[in-house]
Parts: structure tokens; C-alpha cells; sequence
């Protein structure tokens, strides 16, 4: 019985885990090129959400297509982020990046209330099975999350290691000045960075929407989750974001059980306190990737 329960918990921290890694992946691409936290992630997270519901409400389309549509707009909405809004501003001092950010996430999230209202709404998926395995109560849609999102970490890191695109976006993240030197287009390169960390945190939202709920402030406690994982993992790292998004997954799912779910969202931040006073660069050191 305390093995099992054990193993729900394990289960729940991979929910979480995946769900935050995606977001916070994003998040650390982009930061690699702005070298500046992109506070108007968590409302490209919500986009994704609400283009998912507007297409499967409203078109009429299923749920796959809800997550694909979603990933497309998000990464539209974050490249017509990047050209009009962090492109002008590129030698301008970092906080008026941070400051542009902020008006892009009240712009959308001000947007969305004004089409949606403020009202929660449901999202359906096709994946309300519960399985039972050796004990364990498994919900088909925990499943496709962790499925999915490890396999988008997987496809990510290939993508990033074995492909020319993808080494220009790690050399432009380790040196800018350096890749600029070697003939790399950092413009092609900013959308292409932004556009991937759109379409992870559009396809994240919809993972978990239907366990959460859709509503305007759903992207703020997770990018602020993200924020915490990428200072974690180390500011800039891949590999720092998925293990700071696993390392939060895990510590807020057995804090939550445990102790008690009053204190989940306050186990994370303790957490990165407790590891920066040992680490204070983060788990991976910068351009470990």
C-alpha cells in the first residue's frame, strides 16, 4: 500500500515535471538569445490553451487538432512578439526587454478576458480512461503527458545537438557577438528560437488543460514555476531545465502529499533557495548544453 501510494506520487511528479520542463525549455531558449527572462511566456502558455478551446469548441475539430493549432499560433504570436516588440529594442538596456514583456503578457491576457470573459472553462479530452496497473490507478491523459513531453524533450535535444539549425541556435545562445563573427543570421535565428519556445509552451498548455482548467491568469503560477526552474538548472541550460523541471515536478507532488498542498507552491521556491545557497550558478553551469 505505501509503495503504491509512493509510486502514484512518482507518477504525479512526472505530470508536473513534464509539463513545467516544456515550458521552462522554451523560456531558456529564448533567454539564451535575449539574455533577458521573457515574463510574457506564461501568456503565450494561456494562448495555447484558449486557441486550443476556440478550435475544438468552436471549429468543431478534435483534440489533437486543437493541440496542433495551438502550437501554430502560439509560435505566431511569439515570432510577431519577437519582430515587433524585442527585434526594435535589441541594443536597448535589458530592462526595457523586461518592461516590454510584461506590457505583451497584461496585452494578451487582456485580450483573452475580453473575448472569453473571466469565467474557468473545461477543456474535453478523449483520454478520460483510468488504467489500472499493478495496483496503481494510471489517468490515460497523466500518461499522454508524460509520453508527450518527454518525447518533445527528446526531439528537442536531437534537434539541438544533430541538425546545423539547431547547433546556430546553441552557439548563438553561448556567444552572440561570436555567431554574428561566423555568418550566422541572428534575426533568422531570434524567430526560429522564439517560434519553438511558442509552440512548446502552446502544446504544453493543452497537455495539461484538461486536468487544470482554461482560464486568463492559468499562465502566472507556472511561469513563475519556470522562472524558478531556470535559475535551478542554471541560467541558459537545456539540460538544467529539464532537470529543474523534474526536480520541481517531484518536490511539489510528494510535498503535496506528504506534508500538505497548502504548501506545494512554497516547497519550490524553499527548494531553490536551498540549492542556490550550495550552488549559486545553478545545477548546470551556463552553456552546458
Amino acid at each position: 500500500m505505501i509503495l503504491e501510494l509512493f509510486l502514484q506520487q512518482v507518477l504525479n511528479g512526472l505530470t508536473l515535471g513534464g509539463v513545467y520542463s516544456l515550458v521552462a525549455l522554451g523560456l531558456t531558449l529564448v533567454y539564451g538569445i535575449l539574455h533577458v527572462p521573457n515574463f510574457a511566456h506564461g501568456a503565450f502558455y494561456m494562448a495555447g490553451a484558449y486557441s486550443a478551446f476556440f478550435i475544438m469548441t468552436k471549429l468543431g475539430l478534435n483534440y489533437w487538432w486543437g493541440m496542433l493549432g495551438a502550437g501554430v499560433v502560439v509560435a505566431l504570436i511569439s515570432v510577431l512578439a519577437e519582430r515587433l516588440v524585442f527585434h526594435p529594442l535589441r541594443k536597448a538596456p535589458y530592462l526595457h526587454h523586461m518592461i516590454a514583456s510584461i506590457g505583451i503578457l497584461l496585452f494578451l491576457e487582456a485580450g483573452a478576458q475580453a473575448i472569453w470573459g473571466a469565467d474557468f472553462h473545461r477543456m474535453d479530452t478523449p483520454y478520460t480512461q483510468l488504467l489500472e496497473f499493478g495496483g496503481l490507478t494510471l489517468p490515460a491523459q497523466r500518461l499522454l503527458i508524460i509520453g508527450a513531453a518527454f518525447l518533445l524533450v527528446a526531439l528537442l535535444q536531437l534537434f539541438l545537438k544533430k541538425t546545423i539549425t539547431g547547433a546556430t541556435i546553441v552557439a548563438m545562445a553561448q556567444n552572440r557577438e561570436g555567431a554574428a563573427l561566423v555568418g550566422i543570421d541572428a534575426t533568422r535565428v531570434a524567430m526560429l528560437t522564439f517560434a519553438i519556445a511558442g509552440a512548446l509552451a502552446g502544446v504544453a498548455a493543452v497537455l495539461y488543460a484538461p486536468i487544470n482548467l482554461v482560464y486568463t491568469s492559468m499562465g502566472n503560477l507556472v511561469i513563475t514555476k519556470a522562472f524558478v526552474i531556470i535559475v535551478l538548472g542554471g541560467m541558459g541550460s537545456v539540460p538544467g531545465a529539464i532537470a529543474g523541471g523534474l526536480i520541481i515536478g517531484f518536490a511539489e507532488a510528494f510535498g503535496a502529499f506528504y506534508i500538505s498542498t497548502d504548501y506545494k507552491d512554497i516547497i519550490a521556491f524553499a527548494l531553490l533557495v536551498l540549492i542556490l545557497s550550495v550552488r549559486p550558478q545553478g545545477l548546470f553551469a551556463k552553456g552546458a548544453h
